[in-house]
């Protein structure tokens, strides 16, 4: 099987021991294909160098994360959109909504993302979205934005039933990481009766690591054990839900 890992921060410095051993148990595991989500400046040369080691496997996204964005956010979205009109990039993001940490600053982030969500639409690219405790007020703008071309993944999706609905309803793609092997993850809840063709799998890593790893530091190896459990929750063989997600994410990120 060929599986994508279609949000991976494989350039973290939690790997930064192990990087390329990683990648080989990655390849190993099955996972040719890894998109990396840029967070901010500071990211930005060490994911593309990652991408310039392994151009056949590691594909680079550009954009600001929410937990990124401060009272002058502006410059560093000067810098994002420098990059995006500089050489191509599998998206724009991680960009969205964060408002577990920090509510303060929810008027930068909103204005953040609105910003990157007409990158998206000006470059033609999907955008890939954070929304952590802010799943309501990114679909608001998400929904205003939406003109037909905006397409993208709400990643790292643990919503309800209605939530999966808007989002689909929106254009846009589930990701389903490590989440979704835990007893309380809510994966048993919406899952079940949403067409493979709405869905892509992740892992996150470093973070939200899936059973029986969790607690500990996340890897693209570790994505078999999210199609597993996606597949028991679909009541479809794991090879099916491989071959689609990873043609998902072909197209979405044009791979």
């Amino acid at each position: 099987m060929h599986l994508t890992d279609s949000h991976a921060h494989l350039y973290s410095e939690q790997f930064g021991p192990d990087r390329l051993a990683a990648l080989r148990r990655a390849q190993d595991a099955g996972v040719g294909t890894i998109v990396m989500p840029n967070i901010d400046h500071s990211s930005i040369d060490g994911m593309l160098a990652l991408e310039a080691e392994a151009p056949e496997t590691c594909f680079a996204m550009m954009g600001l994360h929410p937990c990124s964005v401060t009272r002058n956010f502006e410059a560093q979205l000067y810098e994002v959109e420098e990059w995006l009109g500089r050489r191509p990039f599998a998206a724009v993001g991680e960009a969205g909504l964060d408002l577990y940490w920090d509510k303060t600053l929810l008027a930068e982030q909103q204005e953040a993302l609105k910003i990157q969500l007409n990158l998206a639409k000006q470059h033609r690219l999907p955008i890939v979205l954070h929304t952590r405790e802010a799943f309501a007020e990114t679909v608001a703008l998400v929904a205003a934005a939406q003109d037909g071309t905006l397409r993208g993944v709400f990643h790292c999706f643990s919503g309800t039933p209605a939530e999966a609905a808007q989002a689909i309803g929106l254009g846009f793609k589930l990701g389903i990481g490590g989440v979704a092997t835990f007893k309380n993850g809510g994966a048993d809840q919406f899952l079940p009766g949403i067409g493979l063709e709405h869905l892509l799998l992740e892992t996150d890593c470093p973070y939200l690591a899936p059973v029986p790893h969790r607690g500990k530091r996340n890897e693209p190896a570790y994505l078999p054990l999210v199609l597993h459990r996606v597949a028991a929750l679909l009541g479809q063989s794991p090879e099916a839900v491989a071959e689609a997600t990873t043609r998902n994410a072909a197209a979405l990120f044009n791979l």
